[in-house]
């Protein structure tokens, strides 16, 4: 059997942590942020993660 290929855009969107669980980033970061006010602002710069139950699917993208 060949070896699976990688989504490449999950890739540069996700990255495993060491205890295993996925890191991924926040809507609405890119632009106009002036509209959104500041405690909005400061959770989306606070590290997510993915939930348990996306976790196998995108591991599984990832390779």
């Amino acid at each position: 059997m060949p070896k699976m290929k990688s989504v490449k855009g999950a890739v540069k969107r996700f990255k495993v942590k060491k205890n295993g669980s996925v890191k991924r980033g926040t809507a609405f970061r890119s632009h106009i942020l002036t509209k959104q006010d500041a405690a909005t602002r400061r959770t989306q710069n606070q590290p997510k993660v993915v939930a348990k139950v996306d976790e196998q699917n995108i591991k599984a993208m990832i390779n």
